[in-house]
């Protein structure tokens, strides 16, 4: 017969566990019933499912020219993700593997700048996009985190569990360093790649202040202002507002469970 102490401990692991996922699991169920019900309904407090899906729907689609936005903040989180892997990873590969005095202070002092805070960035990343034109502009969004610091740190402590027999045995084979990174590096590392694209990916389809700073008109706006937008004024309408929510966190879910296993893999791999 099992300790009853231990059968105590199980069980108040186990509620503290259902708690957590009710939680967790709520606000996006509150998201769904809500997309299905009229504003006053929700400012009610209705919990369960209405009829008013498709006419938020209808009111969405009228109110937001949906295929621009979502091409919009597609194109935006997309590219900065593909230029930001690949800038970073290459960035991340060098630090490890060429080590040296210089670049160990660099490192550091790049490593010092995750402690400046964005707001004290503006202005001047602000005025260096505008001498280069690029104010309403969708580069003035996806230039600034190509070399995210994170990520190229992120990389380097992934790098440290790549094989060095692989980039010998490349080398005797006379493949140069960049066959060897594209060849040898980036498929043995996928499951780093996995984790760091849905960082970045989250991290620029969610991108909220800076976008809302340089892009001035309409057409060039992301579906994340467009979301924060539809809150203004003196009666917002809920309805529409949750289905926008759930139209703006559908790309998210949808690269999180396609790569989820290779999430997990890449960031136990990077901890390691």
């Amino acid at each position: 017969m099992k300790n009853p102490l231990y059968l105590l401990q199980r069980a108040l692991t186990y509620l503290v566990l259902i708690v957590a996922s009710l939680l967790s699991v709520f606000p996006f169920f509150w998201l769904l019933v809500g997309a299905t019900n009229t504003s006053a309904d929700i400012i009610k407090g209705k919990a369960d499912i209405g009829g008013a899906l498709i006419d938020n729907i209808l009111t969405f689609f009228e109110r937001v020219d949906v295929p621009l936005v979502f091409w919009n903040s597609i194109y935006i989180a997309v590219t900065a993700t593909f230029l930001t892997l690949l800038v970073s990873s290459l960035a991340g590969y060098a630090f490890e593997i060429f080590r040296s005095q210089v670049r160990e202070r660099i490192f550091g002092g790049m490593l010092l700048m995750l402690s400046i805070p964005f707001a004290a960035l503006m202005i001047p990343l602000f005025t260096m996009m505008g001498r280069l034109g690029l104010i309403n502009n969708h580069l003035a969004i996806i230039l600034p985190g190509i070399a995210s610091i994170f990520i190229i740190f992120y990389f380097r402590q992934a790098t440290k569990a790549f094989p060095r027999e692989l980039r010998d045995a490349a080398r005797i084979d006379g493949l140069k360093e960049w066959q060897i990174f594209f060849y040898i590096y980036l498929p043995v590392m996928r499951s780093t790649y996995a984790a760091a694209t849905i960082i970045v990916f989250m991290l620029n389809w969610n991108n909220y202040l800076w976008p809302l700073i340089v892009l001035q008109t309409n057409d060039k706006k992301t579906l994340t202002l467009v979301v924060s937008s539809l809150l203004s004024g003196y009666y917002p309408d809920f309805g529409v507002i949750m289905v926008a929510t759930i139209f703006a966190t559908l790309p998210i879910l949808i690269i999180f469970f396609v790569l989820q296993r290779r999430f997990v893999e890449g960031m136990l791999g990077s901890i390691k």
